[in-house]
């Protein structure tokens, strides 16, 4: 029986200076400096950091400092109340940068001690085992690790043929798909109203409230579980995200909307502050009136 990955934190060293040989003697080092380019925030790494990978040995990171950039753990915004960006698992997520994205001049952004050439499916299983040597928690490393294999598996750096590459693709999208029609579906059953393209769940009976949440959760569950069959080697990835999304779903849309309206304020108050104060004035007018109306009753 194979051990289980995690809790060696001494897998990461210093990787020292271009111009000196990594210590495995001294923990790693993570050194960032701050940087703007074109309006992105992206990071530089001062000092490199090494891993050793159970399978391919030493990896070290960045290859040359002076051109790697890193934007940290790279998760869309909306679901880094999830996964933030820095943490625990930030050595991981430097790691992984360097190995799934050449450096700013086009060469490679990391050096295998032992000469591999690592591509992104192998990037991406680094990854995951590194966060659980930082000591990153079990759902958060594999929801992660899920992310990251969804990029790949709709991205151009597969290591297959073009077909293969879009059977890939047709999955993952049609089932992510059909994960949230069902749960639209799913929401208006909840509510015991009909929706646009959205008839009853079988699996949620008419009863409590209480019944209705059970089967729906239950619905989320197994449901992902058996389109996650169809991601063939990927299908734990699969699993993982579709039962995220499934369950998530309502938090991950409310999240959504709230950014989006952040930043369809910023706009309009750098575009037009008058129109934006106008518009302010009037919702806070228009609450008054609410609660005013609602006081009187």
């Amino acid at each position: 029986m194979r051990a289980p990955v995690g809790g060696q934190g001494r897998r990461f060293h210093d990787g020292g200076p271009p111009t000196q040989p990594p210590d495995r003697g001294a923990p790693a080092r993570v050194l960032l400096e701050r940087r703007f380019a074109d309006g992105e925030e992206t990071w530089a790494m001062l000092r490199r950091i090494a891993y050793d990978d159970r399978h391919l040995g030493e990896l070290l990171v960045p290859a040359d400092p002076a051109t790697f950039t890193s934007d940290l753990t790279s998760v869309p915004s909306v679901l880094t109340w999830l996964v933030p960006r820095t943490g625990a698992h930030l050595p991981a997520a430097l790691v992984h940068d360097a190995l799934v994205g050449p450096a700013d001049d086009g060469a490679a952004a990391y050096v295998s001690s032992e000469g591999h050439v690592v591509d992104r499916v192998e990037a991406d299983r680094v990854f995951r085992d590194a966060m659980a040597d930082t000591g990153t928690g079990v759902v958060r490393r594999w929801l992660a690790w899920s992310a990251v294999t969804l990029v790949t598996l709709l991205g151009r750096d597969q290591p297959w043929p073009a077909w293969q590459r879009w059977r890939y693709r047709l999955t993952v999208v049609a089932s992510l798909l059909v994960i949230v029609w069902l749960g639209w579906c799913a929401t208006w059953d909840l509510l015991d109203r009909s929706g646009p393209l959205a008839p009853g769940m079988p699996w949620i009976p008419e009863g409590s409230l209480a019944a209705e949440l059970v089967a729906g959760a239950a619905g989320a569950l197994v449901v992902p579980l058996v389109l996650a069959l169809a991601w063939g080697r990927f299908r734990v990835a699969g699993a993982v995200l579709g039962t995220g999304l499934a369950l998530l779903l309502h938090v991950t849309v409310v999240v959504g909307a709230l950014s989006v309206l952040a930043w369809s304020a910023e706009v309009l108050v750098a575009r037009a502050p008058r129109v934006a104060a106008a518009l302010a004035a009037l919702v806070v007018a228009a609450a008054a009136v609410v609660v005013v109306v609602a006081v009187l009753r």
